[in-house]
């Protein structure tokens, strides 16, 4: 139902309705700025390159044939657009305890041990929840890029593996053994805190 939606306001765009693509950025704006903030750590650049990433998406409208959901579409054009910048840059996306912090209180879908949370909970859960939260993170930023791409596209954007294929231009077999591997890097990380036995996804 969505991608049918997304299918017909790219139309009206095509037809030069203005108010149309403005729907589509205020839909997709957040997931936008929170994917660039996974490349490029500096907070303050982030808004400027989504930006960037959705005036870049307006000019290549009509080249857009809808063989992918837009979504998917928009997300190449925003990676892209941030390596563009880091190469600019010449920077290197390192995640920095500033950078972390910014995300860590905003996005509610990439910490979801914190916000789910009982309310009886005791200080020591909360901080092992915490502790966590920050070895997912700082193992998910280690991995190399292709893993770390697939993982988040599926564990955070909840991209189905056709659509992680397309985004990737790669083919699914591919897809799903970077995301195995992604998941028994993050899971070596988080062994020690849980407790889990060799193979036990996390």
């Amino acid at each position: 139902m969505s991608d049918d939606a997304d299918q017909l306001l790219v139309e009206r765009i095509k037809r030069g309705d203005m108010q149309a693509f403005e729907m589509l950025v205020v839909k997709y704006q957040r997931r936008i700025e929170r994917l660039i903030g996974r490349f490029v750590r500096d907070v303050d650049l982030v808004p400027d390159l989504a930006q960037e990433t959705f005036i870049r998406a307006y000019r290549a409208i009509p080249q857009f044939r809808g063989e992918s959901a837009f979504y998917t579409w928009l997300y190449r054009i925003a990676v892209n657009t941030a390596k563009k910048a880091l190469s600019d840059m010449k920077r290197d996306p390192v995640l920095t305890e500033s950078a972390l912090a910014s995300t860590s209180d905003e996005d509610d879908e990439t910490n979801r041990p914190r916000h789910e949370l009982s309310h009886d909970e005791t200080p020591e859960a909360l901080m092992a929840s915490r502790e966590i939260a920050s070895t997912v993170n700082n193992a998910i930023e280690a991995l190399p890029e292709d893993l770390r791409q697939a993982i988040l596209l599926r564990e955070v954007e909840g991209l189905s593996y056709e659509e992680i294929a397309l985004a990737m231009a790669c083919p699914i077999g591919t897809v799903r053994s970077r995301i195995f591997r992604a998941r028994e890097a993050i899971a070596v990380k988080l062994r020690p805190l849980l407790d889990t036995k060799q193979g036990q996804r996390w």
